[in-house]
């Protein structure tokens, strides 16, 4: 293949590293492992400067619109995707977020640049939006992180279904091994090594509700009634901790849960290790990377069957899926797991697992998975 350039379009990937930063991080490190010859523009909205030692790969230059205040930003991002598209001419933009392919949208029309889109979930659901609808209509292509996301998109857009090809989410299964329980994490809450510990790791925020945390917190008596020494622990910091904390009390279950609060990158697999099994009985999750690093920690996991943990937990293979609506199953479900009778012998095999989880969802997977769809439109380009 020629010397190639690629415009990736990106919110930002050195700081805040929630799910689309991370899947960005990833899809820029394969893109150059593929392409380590072709040469690279970055643009970053919320960044304000780049790391040095990131791409090291390839002819890489970074644009970051950071430094621009707020109100201001997002006209200034969008007048710098189109200025260096026009300039440039790459031959493929990629774009991270529908809202950013706006531009991408109009530089095709003007100037024949095809482009790319990532879609997640919430953000692609239920569109309204004329100019959103034709820009997925126009899309050369559409990378969905789980075939649930990509079916909604066919059924509420009636897109073409060839348009439309899956990119899984990845994780470093470098970061996130099996371990005995932590013993510093067992002195600091205070935690007996046979105790059994329920794990959730989310964004504790007003808007996500959905992850489930609630749900859990109210099978909780339930499951107390069985297994009285049980404890939950919720990772992750926000707004919503107030009516959280209310809702415990409420249940006066403040004994048995613990909000720990904002934890560093770098701890967060001894948390996994800590637990017995990880739960996130969510409903509007578009994949839920936080499911692929428990079970690469060897750890039974439970997930909501009515959104993209389906798609992370294999259809069950993985884990186990409930409806997140049901305080029973949730309650009965994580019972049987915890007292090792949930019919899935593979939840209680944590090497098995973790290669498992690696083999279907590794970085080589989705590398691959990527170089085949870019491989594919190249080719496509070269026939026609």
């Amino acid at each position: 293949m020629v010397q190639t350039t690629f415009h990736l379009w990106f919110p930002n990937i050195f700081g805040f590293k929630g799910g689309i930063q991370t899947y960005c991080a990833f899809l820029l490190e394969a893109i150059q492992n593929v392409y380590p010859e072709n040469r690279y523009g970055i643009f970053l909205k919320h960044d304000k400067l780049s790391a040095t030692n990131t791409s090291s790969l390839a002819p890489t230059q970074f644009h970051c619109t950071g430094v621009v205040p707020s109100p201001l930003r997002t006209a200034a991002f969008a007048a710098q995707l189109v200025t260096w598209g026009i300039w440039q001419r790459p031959n493929l933009v990629i774009s991270s977020h529908i809202n950013f392919t706006i531009a991408a949208y109009w530089l095709k029309r003007f100037t024949g640049i095809p482009y790319w889109i990532t879609v997640y979930g919430l953000e692609v659901w239920d569109l309204d939006r004329p100019i959103l609808k034709q820009v997925l209509h126009n899309a050369d292509q559409i990378l969905s992180i789980s075939s649930y996301t990509r079916d909604r998109l066919i059924k509420e857009q009636n897109l073409n279904p060839g348009k439309i090809s899956l990119l899984p989410c990845t994780f470093d299964a470098s970061n996130f091994k099996i371990a005995p329980k932590p013993k510093y994490l067992l002195e600091k809450y205070q935690l007996k090594p046979e105790q059994p510990v329920i794990l959730t790791v989310a964004r504790l925020a007003e808007t996500e509700q959905y992850k489930g945390y609630d749900q859990i917190l109210n099978a909780l008596p339930k499951i107390r009634q069985i297994i009285p020494d049980v404890h939950y622990i919720i990772v992750g910091k926000g707004t919503d901790k107030p009516r959280i904390e209310q809702l415990i009390a409420n249940l006066e279950l403040q004994n048995c849960v613990t909000l720990a609060g904002f934890v560093p990158d770098e701890q967060l697999c001894d948390y996994y290790n800590l637990c017995d099994v990880f739960a996130m009985p969510s409903k509007r999750e578009g994949f839920g990377i936080v499911y692929l690093e428990a079970l690469a920690c060897g750890k039974p996991v439970l997930g909501g069957n009515q959104d993209g943990a389906i798609d992370a937990l294999c259809h069950g293979e993985l884990g186990a899926l409930v409806n997140p609506d049901d305080i029973e199953e949730i309650a009965q479900t994580l019972i049987k797991i915890i007292q090792g009778s949930y019919p899935n012998i593979l939840m209680y095999q944590p090497e098995a697992l973790r290669q498992k989880v690696i083999d279907t969802f590794g970085f080589d997977r989705f590398q691959k998975t990527l170089a085949s769809h870019l491989d594919g439109h190249f080719q496509g380009i070269k026939t026609n």
